[in-house]
């Protein structure tokens, strides 16, 4: 039987916008931990490192959902080239800034310009949809996303703190930047795949895809998420630099990413029966209990190992969450949809990342494992605490397909 990996590239245009969007999201993984790096070895401040980091997500998760409304009525490459400019300038600014010792409101300054940098996974999502909406195929589409993203966690942050750590202290985040200019350009000249664009008209068009509740629910639980990502980067690039070996921060950080991917190859070869619901709030539980090792490791592989194990969770999370956003989301509001799942992401990791800085700084690098699992538990009780919402039939406008990505029925579950 043919591969469902292979199916889904049957679609003439599907291979090059993989590969561009590959590409482009590179900086999803090198960009954070790179200026992390940057900053702690140019000041030796894990507060301040923390802090801009925290600034770029925040400034990501209010300016990223506006750029993807634009995207939805425009279209992505007369939205996403202008952003992109922009946000590279930032980021440029932001490099040099650094390296000639600047005041630390210069940084916040460009680091709150750059949160123009638009969700390329985004971008390349909304693609797949159009492609195969209410087809089985859309299901293994969406796992393969959540599968390339974690190669990009595979092969970003070992390569943004090697060449951080072992080159020069801005070389992480200049690498980062290149591939971000060159992935958006390269996607928005495939206009062949590109979503048809949908201008609004009336004020429902014109309202957010966020007033949608089940929308509300997921994003809310991915704030809690982005905070284990964010706390748990910046308490393993501590920990290993307490025991001298700095620069291996990202290969840990790789193995995490490792168990997520293998995790997600596995989870789109399995069509799903019952309510995705279920599997949702069973994975949001898992990441949270998978937190409570990290905090026992005692060295460098001890953490490797428990790292991985967590991994295990996230990717099966985050494709059944692109699948809840699919039923939830008007079609019109798609894009813009997903991106508020970064946007959770984006403010999570702030959170994390500068709460975390501050233990650590505080307490030492261990103790920052507690903010990861305080956050696993927090999204467990948000998570539980509007299941019913996720659940719960209502009316409104159409959504953009089936929840699981595999039947051509509406489930109506939209708010």
């Amino acid at each position: 039987m043919p591969s469902p990996y292979r199916a889904i590239f049957d679609a003439p245009g599907t291979k090059a916008f993989s590969v561009a969007g590959f590409i482009g999201r590179m900086p999803l993984s090198m960009v954070g931990l790179g200026i992390l790096t940057m900053v702690s070895e140019l000041t030796g401040r894990y507060t301040l490192a923390g802090a801009l980091t925290a600034t770029l997500a925040l400034s990501a998760a209010v300016v990223g959902p506006q750029v993807s409304r634009l995207v939805d009525q425009y279209g992505q490459r007369r939205v996403l080239r202008p952003a992109t400019l922009i946000a590279g300038a930032a980021v440029s600014g932001l490099l040099v800034a650094a390296s000639q010792g600047w005041p630390d409101w210069t940084l916040f300054l460009f680091a709150v310009v750059a949160g123009c940098v638009p969700s390329v996974g985004s971008m390349v999502r909304a693609r797949w949809t159009a492609i195969h909406r209410d087809t089985p195929h859309l299901h293994t589409a969406y796992s393969f996303e959540s599968v390339v993203d974690e190669v990009c966690f595979i092969f970003g942050p070992p390569l943004a703190t090697m060449l951080s750590a072992s080159w020069f202290p801005e070389a992480g985040p200049l690498v980062a930047l290149v591939c971000l200019m060159v992935g958006v350009w390269w996607l928005t000249a495939l206009r062949g795949t590109e979503p048809e664009p949908h201008p609004r008209d009336t004020q429902a068009d014109r309202s957010s895809a966020l007033r949608s509740p089940g929308l509300q629910v997921l994003a809310g639980t991915f704030v809690a998420t982005g905070a284990i990502f964010g706390s748990i980067d910046v308490a393993t690039l501590a920990f290993a630099e307490e025991r001298g070996s700095k620069s291996v921060s990202g290969l840990v950080l790789a193995v995490w990413a490792l168990g997520s991917c293998l995790a997600g190859i596995a989870f789109g070869l399995i069509r799903f029966k019952g309510k995705a619901e279920h599997r949702w709030i069973l994975g949001i539980c898992a990441m949270a209990v998978s937190m409570i090792p990290l905090l026992l490791a005692g060295n460098l592989p001890i953490l490797a190992v428990a790292l991985f194990v967590s991994g295990l969770a996230i990717a099966p999370t985050m494709i059944t969450t692109m699948a809840l956003i699919e039923a939830h989301v008007p079609r019109a509001k798609l894009t813009e949809g997903m991106t508020w799942i970064s946007t959770g992401l984006a403010v999570g990791v702030a959170l994390g990342s500068s709460v975390a800085g501050w233990v650590v700084d505080a307490a030492g690098a261990r103790s920052g494992y507690v903010v990861s699992i305080s956050a696993g538990a927090a999204a467990a009780a948000v998570g539980f605490a509007g299941y019913r919402r996720l659940a719960r039939p209502a009316q409104g406008e159409e959504p953009s397909g089936d929840g699981d990505g595999d039947s051509g029925k509406v489930r109506g579950l939209v708010a």
